[in-house]
């Protein structure tokens, strides 16, 4: 047994080196590249919105992915996860501000009855976890909640909410990729594999029920369930769904080998199946001024159809985090679509308004509180900002794979 002493040491220069390590990041420059637009005013903008749970935890992984992606599932060193100390990594310290430690459904922040908005905040309280068991002990409690106490739909997928099984589209990105990052960081092949298991269980009964004739057959559904079903083909909610299962496939390709011996060639495949369906849907749905609309596919007069910077960010941050993890299926054409949709957030609307303002705004958004809302939402958006945050650091990350042309 290793003496107290021995222990301290060990920790001491565990938490050194990741210090030095921080002092020399993989990106010197986190705004290595001009995506023309001014990504440091959204970036500022992104961090200073938030209000609830989820969009603490979208923020955090957005500030990861920015200053320190080598450390995120993105980057070369995700796994054993690293002892660092939070004062110098803007999303650690960002997070540590944020969580709220309690328990159950709660474990993190507190939920208001959603089982996957607290756990969006995982991956931030493992990282945590390694200086401060506090964090940590607040991360099992979100895992234990998770596959032990939350209710479940008759196929055994986990719920969003507490007090009745309904399945979310947005779920997906706050709950598989911390469960996944959870099983890596505690070498929990079962785990590990629940996480993968539940994307395919939550396609099995959200993916829309149209024919392959039909140029965006494989989108998503919003929400089945009891109390909000929403059979709409929400734009936000497939690229949550698509984006929480590129981190789960980036988790899986990195965690350390003998977590995924015998069972990662099926699972990626899975995965990179099930985004594909998502990113070709959004692709082959119209568009309105070159954005994704608020529902994809409604060309009506019902105002829901309006275009909109959140889904259409998250959409295309997929598709190039996608070139790069699988580029022999994600080639030119989803880049090239990707592309557009940059180049599009650099420019004005139709009514001649720029998409991102003076102060880092980027509109029009949908309402982050209503997406039945008819009205863009221009206020200013913590999931949108945070979105086109992400969008940017997979078209840098992706340049720097060198996937990616440079502008």
């Amino acid at each position: 047994m290793l003496s107290a002493a021995l222990v301290t040491l060990l920790f001491s220069l565990s938490i050194t080196q990741a210090s030095s390590s921080w002092s020399h990041p993989t990106n010197a420059d986190p705004f290595s590249y001009d995506p023309g637009f001014d990504i440091e005013a959204v970036a500022t903008i992104a961090k200073a919105l938030p209000s609830h749970s989820w969009e603490y935890g979208t923020a955090t992984e957005a500030l990861l992915e920015l200053y320190n992606s080598s450390y995120s599932v993105f980057g070369s060193a995700p796994f054993p996860v690293p002892f660092l100390v939070p004062d110098g990594v803007p999303s650690l310290s960002y997070a540590a501000q944020n969580i709220v430690l309690g328990s159950g459904a709660n474990g993190l922040s507190d939920g208001d009855g959603a089982v996957g908005d607290p756990a969006s905040l995982g991956v931030g309280a493992v990282m945590l976890g390694k200086t401060n068991s506090s964090f940590a002990q607040g991360a099992n409690e979100e895992f234990a909640y998770l596959t032990g106490q939350a209710p479940r739909w008759y196929n055994g997928a986990i719920s969003q909410r507490t007090d009745v099984p309904e399945l979310w589209a947005d779920w997906m990105y706050m709950a598989p990729p911390f469960l996944a990052y959870y099983a890596a960081d505690t070498y929990n092949t079962s785990l590990l594999r629940l996480a993968v298991d539940q994307c395919g269980l939550y396609r099995q009964a959200l993916k829309s029920n149209l024919t392959s004739s039909v140029s965006y057959d494989g989108l998503w559904e919003h929400i089945v369930g009891p109390q909000s079903s929403d059979f709409g083909l929400w734009g936000t909610g497939n690229g949550w769904a698509s984006a929480g299962m590129t981190r789960v496939l980036a988790t899986v390709i990195n965690a350390p080998s003998s977590l995924t011996y015998g069972w990662k060639d099926e699972a990626v495949r899975n995965l990179t199946l099930w985004i594909q369906e998502i990113v070709g849907g959004a692709m082959g749905a119209p568009m309105t001024d070159g954005l994704l609309r608020n529902y994809l596919n409604d060309t009506s007069s019902d105002g829901l159809g309006f275009g909109d910077i959140s889904s259409s960010s998250l959409i295309a941050s997929v598709a190039y985090r996608m070139a790069v993890l699988q580029p022999q299926t994600f080639g030119s054409p989803y880049i090239q679509w990707a592309e557009g949709i940059r180049t599009t957030l650099g420019g004005n609307d139709s009514a001649g308004n720029p998409h991102v303002t003076s102060n880092g705004t980027v509109t029009p958004a949908v309402n982050p509180l209503n997406w039945y809302d008819t009205a863009p939402y221009t206020a200013g958006s913590p999931e949108g900002n945070n979105f086109v945050v992400l969008l940017y650091t997979a078209w840098r990350d992706c340049i720097i794979a060198g996937v990616c042309s440079q502008p």
